[in-house]
């Protein structure tokens, strides 16, 4: 890994770590409205992400044409409102790790669906790490019970967590991570505020109360703000398809800071799974050079470069 990929790598991996850590918070409210919750969040990052644009910003949005700004809003419609909704619904019959396990295979699906528009088979190393990366990730949550719907809801939430990677692919360059992540935060504040007069009536917003608002406050500004840039930097150097391998680190991050607010355990499972994880972004990530020599037609940052030329 050149210093260029190493940055990226590191750059994803924070981003996960937060947005695993954010599953804790989430435990902190279970009580408030779900769609009033989102507005709050993603209105704050907007308008916390605003002053960091950069220059150029309003010129940048108005070369944007109709396909791209549709995009922009399947994006945020998919790969955040609509992810965390799937995640809420399956989570009402079905156990939380089966939502869990399903979004834990998401690099899979990345690997092979990134390359089909350059013509591109999906490289092999980066399918072998995906591999352990989606079996960490079953190994660290398990598996538990659901019914038909839990299922189809927990598919929503994977078909999410995949848009989040894929859809952002053809808007990461003309934008850059700070104003993505400012247009797709401004546009999910609106769609979840929709949501929630559609889904909730009158009752979609409260005030919260201090436990709550700190809550929202820490997802809003750490794993919103910080979290989408580091996420959107990292992508942009080493591609989507390596990585979607360090969202593996999401239930890692999630089953390490549960016991911190008694939600949750770190056991055996949990360090074997971790295991798994870390040795599966190793490999497909080609931290390990013995492996990244066999599968290494082209380089991370080579490949960030092929797919944001096409575009």
């Amino acid at each position: 890994m050149n210093a260029t990929t190493t940055r990226g790598a590191l750059l994803a991996a924070l981003a996960c770590v937060l947005v695993g850590g954010s599953f804790t918070a989430n435990s902190l409210l279970g009580d408030y409205p779900y769609a009033g919750g989102q507005f709050l969040r993603y209105a704050l990052a907007f308008l916390l992400l605003v002053p960091l644009a950069g220059p150029g910003a309003v010129a940048r949005l108005r070369a944007l044409g109709a396909g791209r700004w549709l995009r922009l809003a399947l994006l945020a419609a998919v790969g955040m409102v609509g992810f965390n909704l799937a995640v809420l619904a399956a989570e009402r019959t079905a156990e939380p790790a089966v939502p869990g396990v399903f979004v834990g295979c998401a690099p899979v699906v990345v690997a092979v669906l990134v390359p089909l528009p350059d013509g591109r088979r999906p490289q092999r190393i980066v399918l072998y790490g995906a591999t352990f990366v989606a079996v960490g990730a079953f190994t660290v949550q398990g598996w538990g019970r659901t019914d038909g719907a839990g299922l189809a809801f927990s598919v929503c939430a994977l078909a999410g967590e995949v848009g989040f990677a894929v859809l952002a692919v053809p808007v990461l360059r003309p934008l850059g991570p700070r104003l993505l992540s400012t247009v797709v935060c401004g546009i999910a504040a609106a769609e979840s505020a929709v949501a929630g007069v559609l889904l909730d009536g009158a009752g979609w917003l409260r005030r919260p109360d201090a436990v709550e608002a700190g809550a929202l406050l820490w997802q809003a500004a750490v794993v919103t703000v910080v979290g989408f840039v580091c996420w959107y930097m990292g992508m942009q150097r080493i591609g989507a398809e390596r990585a979607t391998l360090f969202s593996g680190l999401i239930p890692v991050a999630a089953a390490c800071t549960a016991p911190l607010v008694g939600t949750g355990s770190y056991g055996a499972a949990q360090a074997a799974g971790s295991a798994l994880v870390f040795a599966g972004v190793a490999v497909g990530s080609g931290a390990l050079p013995r492996f990244a020599r066999r599968g290494r037609p082209v380089t991370g940052h080579r490949l960030a470069e092929r797919s944001l030329e096409k575009l």
